[in-house]
């Protein structure tokens, strides 16, 4: 091995020692893997980057220090990021793209077309920075579906639709800022809907002690209070009370399996809000359903964070379901409008857009930021009026999945 691949392998484990001290064995854990990953493949691709080694230098670097300061959670400066997490990010996901090259390098062949993975990351981080502003119109037809599937928006329309904005995983961290998550929900206000909807998973790794900014980026929404919605994602239970009280600062209402009825312009809507639990889901939001049951002459709207979940809320009980959690796939061909994403090749879980099962529908959000995996390519952040038309049904009977969605 050469002196990269040594330092690399040093500056990785002085990442996962520190992390275990001083952030406990599930961050070291995700950094072993993750890392153990990135420095396989960079190391291995060292040798061939040829006249860009210096910056393949400079992001090798900014890689582990980026891993290293998330040992303490902490929202960074805005030039931090630009020159450390955000950097780091792309090229530590474009090395996961890299992973065919790093095998053909093993094999002795040369990795050609190494540009490749890393411009793709590229274009993935111009992507996670930005945001598709859209308007979209969907149509409840009322009809029992077979199995679950993905259904189109329909086109039928009503004199006053119900005008939703949903705001889901907006993961205040490397690539939302407090200033840029104040700003859509600026803009979220602007669209003067009847209700904002928030699905849940406010925070990544630094934000977990970020209550005071998380309560100054929602603070616009205080602009719609009585209108304004939430539940929690998964990552919420990571810092319980801080989501808890941003909520309560800007004056947005936390439903944890909870649910409320709001008067509104189109009429009446009762609005449930299922928390996310990790196991017994089915049980408990079986149990939730039954306690919170269907007000008569209102339009029954289900937050629910996991739409992999949707299955289990009870054929009927919901007009429609709002989820997020998946970041609309986060790899896939949305944007040349194609549906197919990296979660439903390889999953059956309902992944972005309109979906159905029985008589219940579902909207699933493709997130507002992302986490986990640092970037989006193809599938582009989402921030959208919904205006929903619950048309009355002129059929019963069961219609298989549609072809060709």
């Amino acid at each position: 091995m050469d002196l990269f691949s040594w330092l690399s392998i040093a500056a990785a484990t002085t990442v996962v020692l520190t992390a275990a001290l001083l952030r406990g064995r599930f961050y070291a854990i995700f950094a072993t893997v993750l890392l153990s990953i990135h420095t396989a493949v960079s190391s291995a691709l060292w040798p061939h980057v040829g006249w860009s080694w210096p910056v393949f230098a400079y992001l090798q670097v900014a890689t582990y220090v980026h891993f290293l300061t998330l040992v303490r959670s902490s929202l960074r400066p805005l030039a931090y990021r630009a020159l450390v997490s955000v950097p780091a990010s792309a090229f530590w996901a474009g090395s996961f793209l890299a992973v065919p090259w790093a095998i053909a390098v093993a094999f002795g062949a040369e990795p050609l077309g190494l540009f490749v993975p890393y411009a793709l990351a590229g274009v993935g981080l111009v992507q996670s920075l930005r945001h598709a502003e859209e308007q979209v119109d969907l149509a409840l037809d009322g009809r029992t579906v077979a199995s679950l599937a993905r259904y189109p928006l329909g086109e039928s329309r009503c004199e006053r639709p119900l005008r939703l904005v949903q705001m889901s995983d907006p993961h205040l961290g490397p690539f939302m800022s407090e200033r840029r998550l104040r700003e859509l929900c600026e803009r979220a206000v602007a669209y003067q809907p009847d209700l904002v909807l928030l699905t849940g998973d406010f925070v990544t790794m630094e934000s977990h002690n970020a209550g005071p900014a998380l309560a100054r980026a929602l603070e616009p929404l205080k602009a719609l209070e009585g209108r304004v919605f939430a539940c929690r994602g998964n990552h919420d239970h990571e810092a319980p009370d801080m989501i808890a009280g941003a909520l309560a600062a800007a004056k947005v209402r936390l439903l944890n399996d909870e649910a409320v009825v709001v008067e509104t312009e189109a009429g009446p809507v009762q609005i449930v809000g299922l928390d996310f639990h990790f196991r017994e889901r089915k049980r408990r939001i079986e149990e939730a359903c039954r306690r919170l049951p269907r007000e008569a002459g209102a339009f029954r709207l289900v937050l629910l964070h996991d739409p992999g979940a949707f299955r289990h809320v009870p054929d009927g009980d919901a007009d429609l379901v709002l989820s997020g959690h998946t970041h609309g796939g986060q790899l896939g061909l949305v944007s040349l409008g194609l549906p197919h994403t990296f979660v439903s090749a390889f999953t059956s879980i309902p992944d972005h857009g309109h979906w159905a099962l029985g008589k219940n529908r579902l909207y699933v959000h493709r997130g507002t930021a992302h986490y986990g995996f640092p970037l989006r390519i193809g599938v582009p952040a989402e921030h959208s009026l919904l205006r929903v038309h619950p048309v009355a049904s002129r059929s019963t009977r069961l219609v298989p999945p549609p072809v060709g969605l």
